[in-house]
């Protein structure tokens, strides 16, 4: 509630005219069942044709306020939680988009789809009917019960002795459906989590035949989260068989103590049709009230799963906020070691190199030997345990991280690619590039043949994830679109794997006029690609074992020769030692 509140203080005017609308449709509904009892006693009964004729005139003037009056109220109210919502749903995208990874692998990607989604649809369904309904009904119960103790004192003694059984079955499922809604969210985050890795790697599952395993797995889910939302529903569904019970109860006792009175003479015929009236909203103020704390714990646990996200601060940031960085013009890890949160192994350890412009480095390792770790550390993805990272001397957490990142482009070994056109996917890199930028951003990624060749050019439009592109092709629209960013470091994660030598050479020839004004860090499994490295780090278990030119680490490191030796033959090795 706390944070439905939070934003329900940011809109005060929208509010209070909320609250105005409910209070006055309240009135005007209540005065009704006043002027048509006053219509029976007076007119009715005593044959005043002219009463009748003036009690019907004022029911309808009433009528057709309390209609404006409910128009208004669902107007604003719609408004009002639409508007917070929106609001909830873009501070938490816009939250999220400041985590560095490490808070990203804490949420979840599919956590994070159902919180922003499903979580905020919660809210807004139960903020709708608190604006519209739920003010309306305390004001009406409140003023009804005022009514009924004043227009038959014995009848509303049964009807005060009907509401705290209804509120005690009301409470009683309260309590179970706080912890039943948690189980439901958390399930529907399982279920979107399978879907994303299935219909992320159809190809994969398709290729090892796993679907009829993978349906087993969604199946499992899916068949859970059904569990635990019929037993929520089942829940819920129990309070209406139980108010209508309590109510046919209470009816049978109010008609005949009514009967009585009537007979007695102690109750008039309009008064009773009042009290029926004022009964009947009485009970409907009790019913919404029941249906509003049946919505709450859902909305509730939604509410503290988005504010768990929203009160999570990144443990990336801009501490100092230094803004002159200008071009990156050398870049040196001292001694840093580096874990991921929550693993006590260090994955890099006692690192040290140096770098300045014009220098093209080099880092090779096995599998697992800490290479993606390394470069993760210099866009500040993480942030080193051990040692310091200095950018032109300075301590790399002093930096703006925005003004960092814009002098750093990274091309991953696995390119992503954005719904859009081929021209929107390169603009990406540089939304003020013009035309003559991208045309040279293309032809230095040998992508300029094969786009000419679709359809529409620049034009032609690149389903999501780019499925429609070769894994080559994607891989050079992403070194163009890391080239138009006009970086000055840039970091090439094994980004030339899908390329066929032929457009590997023609490309790295093509980078070399751009390397002289760059620092370029090159991640390589093609030893090919890093003869012509003025460094190459030999990574092994999270540590450089050697580094030196590629002469030099052939003569001097085994760990070098053998990765050398297993790509190409002895003969040629020694050609280029």
């Amino acid at each position: 509630m706390k944070l439905m509140l939070k934003y329900l203080f940011r809109h005060k005017v929208l509010f209070c005219l909320n609250m105005i609308c409910a209070f006055g449709f309240a009135v005007v509904e209540l005065g009704i069942p006043t002027i048509f009892g006053n219509m029976v006693d007076l007119g009715v009964e005593k044959a005043n044709p002219a009463a009748i004729y003036s009690g019907f005139g004022q029911i309808l003037v009433v009528a057709i306020i309390g209609t404006i009056g409910m128009l208004s109220l669902a107007y604003v109210s719609s408004r009002l939680s639409t508007t917070i919502v929106y609001e909830i749903r873009k501070d938490l995208f816009e939250h999220a988009m400041s985590f560095s990874a490490a808070e990203l692998d804490h949420f979840g990607v599919s956590s994070m789809i159902t919180r922003t989604g499903s979580d905020a649809y919660q809210i807004l369904m139960f903020l709708n009917t608190l604006l519209k309904s739920s003010l309306i009904s305390p004001i009406m119960l409140l003023v009804s019960v005022i009514l009924i103790i004043q227009t038959s004192l014995p009848l509303s003694f049964i009807v005060l002795g009907t509401i705290p059984f209804i509120l005690i079955g009301v409470i009683i499922v309260f309590r179970i459906a706080g912890p039943l809604s948690q189980k439901q969210q958390t399930s529907l985050d399982q279920i979107n989590e399978i879907l994303r890795e299935n219909m992320s790697g159809i190809r994969v599952i398709r290729a090892f035949n796993n679907q009829v395993t993978e349906e087993k797995r969604f199946t499992a889910e899916n068949r859970q989260y059904m569990s635990v939302t019929s037993r929520l529903f089942k829940l819920m569904n129990m309070t209406d068989p139980m108010f209508f019970f309590l109510m046919n109860i209470a009816s049978m006792m109010i008609y005949y103590t009514a009967a009585v009175l009537l007979g007695n003479e102690q109750l008039q015929l309009g008064q009773l049709l009042m009290f029926v009236e004022y009964l009947f909203h009485c009970m409907m103020s009790v019913l919404v009230l029941c249906m509003v704390f049946m919505m709450y714990p859902r909305a509730s646990v939604s509410a503290k799963r988005i504010q768990e996200v929203l009160e999570t601060n990144p443990s990336i940031f801009s501490e100092k906020s230094l803004q002159n960085l200008g071009r990156i013009d050398s870049i040196e890890f001292d001694h840093v070691g580096f874990r991921y949160p929550g693993n006590e192994q260090h994955t890099l350890k006692n690192i040290s190199f140096s770098a300045k412009t014009g220098q093209k480095i080099a880092v090779v390792g096995s599998t697992g030997s800490g290479k993606s770790s390394l470069i993760r550390l210099i866009n500040r993805f993480y942030d080193a345990n051990e040692g310091q990272i200095r950018i032109n001397g300075t301590p790399i957490e002093e930096y703006d991280l925005q003004v960092l990142r814009n002098q750093i482009s990274m091309v991953s070994q696995k390119a992503h690619m954005f719904s859009g056109s081929v021209e929107d996917n390169i603009r990406f890199g540089n939304r003020q590039a013009d035309n003559d930028d991208i045309l040279e951003a293309i032809e230095i990624a040998q992508a300029s043949d094969f786009i000419a060749e679709r359809e529409n050019g620049l034009l032609d439009e690149i389903s999501e994830e780019g499925t429609n592109l070769s894994g080559g092709q994607k891989q050079r629209l992403s070194i163009a679109r890391a080239i138009i960013s006009n970086a000055s470091f840039f970091i090439l994660d094994d980004s030339f794997s899908a390329l066929d030598l032929k457009t590997d050479a023609s490309l790295r020839k093509a980078l070399e006029p751009l390397r002289q004004n760059s620092i370029f860090l090159v991640v390589a499994q093609r030893i090919s690609s890093i003869l012509d490295a003025d460094l190459i780090l030999v990574l092994d278990h999270g540590e450089i074992q050697a580094m030196g030119t590629h002469q030099e680490l052939y003569k001097n490191s085994p760990l070098y020769r053998e990765i050398v030796l297993s790509q190409m033959s002895e003969m040629e090795a020694e050609k280029y030692a």
